[in-house]
């Protein structure tokens, strides 16, 4: 049985058997009990899935004609599909749950802040992206690639880079290396005077990154807060520890900002 390329869900389909298996191996490193995977598209990295025990499985597919596809070629996965676009779905277990896949690119950004919706549910995650943008969450401080999403994820997960994918893994070929990245849950979080205010803070650091902190953060802060030369740097400088300290400092009434402000 055939199936097309749709363009406009950003597939990419996984054909190399060697990063298949490699993915497998990065997933059992941990134990679970639940798994989801996402995007499972033609079924290449679910066909090493199915025949793993002990354990829960669901995958998450869009694509209509993939779901047909992956019925007829996987019948064990009968029942273990949902239907429906990732990121608008409530968490598909109770309890924790591992995540894996071969991600959407044109989501994938929005596939881990989906995840971060769900952190407390969610103790792995392994998925593969555009390097550019698995560097991007694995960047540290100090590096031109750190950004808002280097900072969200790492707050709460540890990064981990495990390898490259080439071109020539896919079908089509992208036009872009890709990577493999495993998330890890931290066993203590950063202390924040509230996630909101983390979230506000980061996102407006990083919406004006060329300018000094100072600059790009006034509304948040009062003026002799402002004073500090702390302030001086600019947001790829600071830490995630730093500016978990900084939502301590924050104006006492932030209630004025709203999220669509910080966008």
């Amino acid at each position: 049985m055939q199936y097309t390329l749709k363009k406009s869900l950003g597939q990419h389909f996984l054909k190399d058997e060697h990063i298949c298996k490699q993915i497998v191996a990065a997933l059992q490193q941990q134990p679970f009990a639940q798994l989801v995977e996402v995007g499972p598209g033609a079924g290449a990295l679910t066909k090493y899935l199915l025949p793993l025990k002990g354990f829960d499985f669901k995958a998450v597919e869009l694509d209509d004609e993939k779901i047909v596809y992956l019925h007829k070629t996987f019948p064990a996965i009968a029942g273990k599909i949902i239907h429906a676009d990732f990121l608008h779905i409530d968490p598909p277990f109770e309890g924790n749950f591992t995540v894996v896949g071969n991600f959407p690119y044109n989501i994938s950004s929005q596939i881990l802040f989906k995840i971060l919706d769900w952190k407390d549910q969610v103790p792995v995650v392994i998925g593969m992206f555009q390097k550019e943008v698995a560097m991007r969450v694995a960047a540290k401080e100090g590096s031109k690639v750190y950004g808002i999403i280097s900072i969200l994820i790492q707050a709460y997960y540890d990064v981990e880079y495990l390898f490259d994918v080439p071109p020539e893994s896919f079908t089509p070929p992208p036009k872009v290396m890709s990577g493999v990245i495993r998330l890890t849950r931290k066993q203590t979080h950063y202390t924040v005077k509230s996630e909101k205010a983390f979230v506000q803070l980061v996102k407006m650091a990083f919406n004006q990154r060329r300018k000094m902190l100072r600059n790009a953060v006034k509304s948040l802060f009062l003026p002799d807060v402002l004073a500090d030369p702390f302030f001086n740097k600019r947001a790829e400088q600071v830490s995630i520890e730093e500016f978990a300290a900084l939502t301590f400092k924050m104006g006492t009434d932030d209630s004025h900002l709203n999220a669509n402000e910080v966008e």
